[in-house]
């Protein structure tokens, strides 16, 4: 599947509302009406590694499209005028009624998010995440099922977004050193 370059989604400047609205470079485009120069940049996104002590993976299958049914990490994207780490925190807790007590930064991986007809450009930050004993996960939100798998069961193909799969093939190359 060829991506279209997000900058071509808009054809009017939003400022203003013209159709003089042209490619300034490869990562903006400016209104020759107004001067507006508007950018795309990646959107945040987080995702979770909790790991119980019997070595098992917290999973979650998607209740949504894209990759609706296949399986991925607690996470979603950063709310505008929010830190990353309060994200992963509510996202962790919203999807799965768990409460974070600590997070470790991993990595991140570039990625684009297909949604609505939209390529959205993100940026993916993988987290280790430790959460409140006792807690039992539930399904909410945008998730049908979360359950614990052996770490030494998964498969990252498994995984239907892209970032997350290569994410978790990062993790599981990683994990004995984590």
């Amino acid at each position: 599947m060829t991506l279209l370059h997000p900058l071509r989604y808009f054809r009017y400047c939003p400022r203003c509302g013209s159709d003089k609205f042209y490619e300034n470079d490869t990562k903006s485009k400016r209104c020759s009406g107004c001067g507006f120069v508007f950018y795309i940049n990646a959107s945040a996104a987080v995702a979770a590694f909790i790991v119980n002590s019997e070595g098992e993976l917290l999973v979650c299958r998607r209740a949504c499209e894209p990759a609706k049914g296949t399986l991925d990490l607690p996470g979603g994207f950063v709310d505008l005028h929010e830190g990353v780490e309060s994200a992963l925190a509510r996202e962790v807790l919203e999807e799965t009624s768990l409460e974070v007590l600590s997070m470790k930064y991993l990595f991140s991986l570039p990625n684009s998010y297909h949604y609505s007809g939209f390529d959205v450009p993100t940026v993916d930050l993988f987290y280790l995440v430790t959460v409140k004993d006792g807690g039992v996960p539930q399904a909410n939100d945008d998730v049908d099922l979360c359950q614990f798998i052996p770490i030494k069961e998964l498969k990252s193909e498994l995984f239907g977004l892209d970032s997350i799969s290569k994410g978790v093939s990062i993790f599981l190359n990683k994990a004995e050193d984590l």
